[in-house]
């Protein structure tokens, strides 16, 4: 391979690393916002999973002092690409290539990242507890749409919006009146 294809390559894996970091702090919000506003695809066990397992993963790399696997393949790739200054590598893609980097990459002690992942791992797990993830938490299919309906209540679309869906079960009568009566004495 050419030194310029080692130098996408390195480009492509640093989109990648910028991508799985924007999936944990935008999907943090996405949980949260979504549960809010009713979004029901907030609470897909699937979704929810990955999220919580990709920050679980960094914050325990940090924890172990590992360097993340895509900081290494990126290094190595950027550096097979012909980026080097001193010991760092230096990306040679050019100017978005630098300008993720500054976003992702910081000159700080580890214990800072140690506390701020273990911070953002905290906060994931407080709204798995407040907001769970639910089996079956898609749009409704047709036949679930349809299938939970009182006899005798119209169709979601007849009712005036706004309007609370009717009972089937007919008023009290005396009767039930007398027994709820002697039920509360």
């Amino acid at each position: 391979m050419t030194a310029g294809t080692f130098a996408i390559l390195a480009t492509a894996v640093l989109a990648l690393h910028l991508a799985v970091v924007a999936f944990v702090v935008v999907g943090l919000v996405l949980i949260v916002v979504g549960n809010r506003l009713g979004w029901t695809w907030a609470n897909r066990p699937a979704w929810r999973w990955a999220h919580l397992a990709t920050m679980v993963f960094v914050a325990a790399e940090a924890w172990l002092g590992i360097v993340c696997p895509l900081t290494t393949l990126e290094q190595w790739l950027a550096g097979r690409g012909g980026g080097t200054a001193g010991a760092e590598v230096v990306h040679p893609a050019g100017f978005v290539a630098t300008w993720i980097e500054r976003l992702l990459y910081y000159d700080l002690p580890p214990w800072v990242f140690v506390a701020g992942y273990t911070l953002f791992a905290l906060a994931i797990a407080a709204a798995w507890i407040r907001y769970p993830p639910v089996r079956g938490s898609g749009p409704p299919t047709a036949a679930a749409r349809t299938a939970v309906r009182l006899p005798g209540a119209a169709p979601p679309s007849a009712r005036p919006p706004g309007a609370a869906p009717t009972s089937a079960r007919p008023p009290p009568d005396r009767a039930d009146a007398a027994r709820l009566d002697r039920v509360v004495d």
